[in-house]
């Protein structure tokens, strides 16, 4: 039987932008499996984009947290030479650190110091962003999910912010922290915003405690997922999940064509009404 062929992008999409986001990477002091794919989703990713008519290259990688184990200055240095060659130099790199590059520190007064210094600049910045333009997307990036939108952040979810960020529908937000995987349709989610998860390049944890495996499913570590984002000039938003392992996009495309507007939303919870 033949394999049906996956089109990377939506041809009938231009954009104007173009970035990926990855998160939980976990590059450890040994040599480890997450540094080749790693490295496999950088060289990837260079090639889907570099050979694509409609806009060539990408223009930014975000990589929202966890990319080491456990923030040591071998582990910091791998991920930098990995870094170095596998990124092209005129890419915009952005890289926001998290509970696992904290622990020489402590998760608990990381935490502290983000609530007590971060709220302020967030709402600041959210005012800035949607005074420029109130219905183009406003990306937003942080490493725990906001708490009860997608899947993963019941158990891995936060709620320190989601009353700043419940003021603007038009939020775009990408976070990790959970493992979770991708290819799950509940990784894409809507009500006050529109909310992704990040997915993982080490190993796949679940949201849900009453399977037979628990919350660590069975060949957990075959993980390697990343997401590929555009916008165009209309501020129209396409999200394409990957599958590093098996070299291919998943069947599907996520879409946003009005960011702003709640009453468009399609990934609702209604979804499973």
């Amino acid at each position: 039987m033949k394999e049906r062929k996956i089109m990377p992008f939506d041809k009938n999409f231009v954009p104007a932008l173009r970035f990926a986001v990855m998160s939980d990477i976990h590059i450890d002091d040994e040599d480890c499996i997450e540094e080749q794919r790693f490295a496999k989703a950088l060289d990837d990713l260079k090639n889907l984009c570099s050979s694509d008519e409609r806009y060539s290259g990408f223009d930014a990688l975000v990589i929202v947290g966890d990319f080491a184990s456990r923030g040591s200055e071998i582990q910091m240095r791998k991920v930098k030479k990995i870094l170095d060659a596998g990124l092209p130099a005129d890419v915009r790199l952005i890289m926001t650190m998290a509970s696992h590059e904290y622990m020489s520190d402590g998760e608990e007064n990381a935490l502290r110091r983000f609530d007590e210094i971060k709220r302020g600049f967030i709402s600041a910045e959210l005012e800035k962003a949607a005074e420029r333009d109130s219905k183009k997307p406003i990306f937003f990036f942080q490493h725990p999910h906001i708490t009860d939108t997608v899947y993963g952040s019941i158990n891995w979810g936060e709620d320190e912010i989601t009353d700043i960020l419940i003021n603007y529908p038009q939020i775009v937000d990408f976070s990790g922290h959970s493992h979770a995987p991708i290819n799950d349709p509940r990784s894409v989610h809507q009500r006050h915003f529109s909310a992704f998860g990040t997915g993982t390049l080490s190993y796949f944890e679940l949201d849900e405690f009453d399977k037979t495996h628990g919350t660590i499913p069975p060949e957990d570590s075959s993980a390697a997922q990343f997401l590929i984002v555009e916008a165009d000039a209309q501020g129209r938003v396409r999200v394409y999940p990957y599958d590093v392992l098996g070299s291919r996009f998943f069947p599907y495309t996520w879409e946003i064509d009005e960011p702003w507007n709640i009453d468009s939303f399609k990934y609702t919870d209604a979804r499973y009404v």
